[in-house]
């Protein structure tokens, strides 16, 4: 007899069985208490539960409740079951093969219930994520999680396997080498899937950013697993894989809070010294008039081939290349009127040739 319990054994003599009678009423009381055991303590444990869900805002309680709901009927059947025969004699393969559904089953509602958690805290993150970047990407979140549910089930694979007296052994060195064959395959596409868990955790850019990766320029629209997708200002679609961006040197301009502009412009040889003395103060008094716009310094810088040379340098107050350009814009249309009204010309591509008479 596998299990012996005295009180029931005991009830039954006092009742009047022995024998096979005996052992198998013990084998049924032990099964109705175990059966009605489990039952009740799952239902106060969900009321319970239930009752602190009213009082508190966190979602773990709803998640034991989840876990606890998750356990099936089967489960209730076959623990009480296998507890019963404990005190029946059976044959070998019938107790071994009893053994393995117990087994299988246990695992089968270990891993539910793990799922559910890891599904739960990859929700739980995500949501984080999205309250603070709604465009946020959280496809690595769901990766993360995939690879974890795998993991859970190949590691309840190998117990129950060890368990049913395989050699997990030889299995998990034929895997390891099965593992490094496909890693050697896979190797860029596993590359680039650790790059984008090196992208999502480091945060060079985000979904949204204007970035400079080599001679491409664009703004992001998608990090995924394998590749970035970006927007040209042209309006075409950039691919990019994930590797090749975690391996170069990238410019975000979304996160550039003060951008430095120097701009040259010219005038022509035959504008007056008093005039290019004006220049200066010109550009100067034009930049108070611009929001978001401070000057640093302006100057006469050279004499260039078919010009006068000055140049100017300011800071826009924004990262925004759109609102740079307004900037610009404003500045340039400012310089234009302001030198109508002094009558002073600006510069373009000429050339002198002199002739010599003999």
């Amino acid at each position: 007899m596998g299990l012996n319990s005295t009180i029931i054994t005991d009830f039954a003599e006092q009742m009047g069985l022995n024998g096979v009678s005996k052992t198998y009423f013990a084998a049924f009381v032990s099964f109705i208490a175990v059966f009605l055991l489990l039952k009740i303590f799952k239902y106060l444990i969900v009321n319970k539960l239930k009752h602190l869900t009213k009082k508190t805002r966190t979602s773990l309680d709803d998640l034991a409740i989840r876990v606890v709901q998750n356990i099936g009927g089967f489960f209730y059947l076959i623990v009480p079951v296998y507890i019963a025969t404990r005190f029946i004699e059976l044959n070998s393969a019938l107790d071994k093969g009893l053994y393995y559904v117990l087994l299988i089953s246990v695992t089968y509602y270990a891993i539910n219930s793990a799922i559910i958690v890891v599904d739960h805290l990859a929700k739980r993150i995500s949501e984080k994520t999205k309250e603070k970047d709604k465009e946020a990407d959280t496809s690595v979140v769901e990766l993360l999680g995939n690879l974890t549910k795998g993991a859970v089930w190949g590691i309840a694979i190998v117990l129950i396997l060890s368990n049913m007296g395989y050699n997990v052994s030889a299995l998990l060195a034929g895997l390891g080498i099965g593992g490094i064959a496909i890693a050697f395959a896979l190797q860029n596409v596993l590359s680039d899937i650790f790059a984008s868990f090196s992208i999502y955790f480091d945060k060079p850019f985000k979904v949204g950013d204007f970035i400079i990766v080599g001679n491409d320029m664009g703004v992001v629209k998608k990090i995924g697993i394998k590749t970035t997708r970006i927007e040209s200002l042209w309006g075409q679609e950039i691919v990019i894989s994930n590797n090749e961006l975690t391996s170069t040197r990238i410019n975000n301009y979304k996160k550039m809070h003060k951008r430095r502009v120097q701009f040259p412009f010219g005038v022509t040889y035959d504008t007056p010294v008093a005039k290019l003395k004006k220049i200066n103060k010109i550009v100067r008094d034009i930049f108070p008039k611009i929001k978001d716009a401070d000057l640093d310094r302006v100057h006469f810088k050279a004499f260039g081939p078919s010009s006068l040379d000055y140049e100017v340098v300011y800071y826009v107050k924004t990262g925004d290349y759109n609102k740079y350009m307004d900037i610009q814009e404003e500045i340039n249309l400012a310089l234009k009127t302001e030198f109508e009204k002094e009558k002073i010309e600006f510069a373009f591509p000429t050339q002198t040739i002199y002739l010599n008479k003999q």
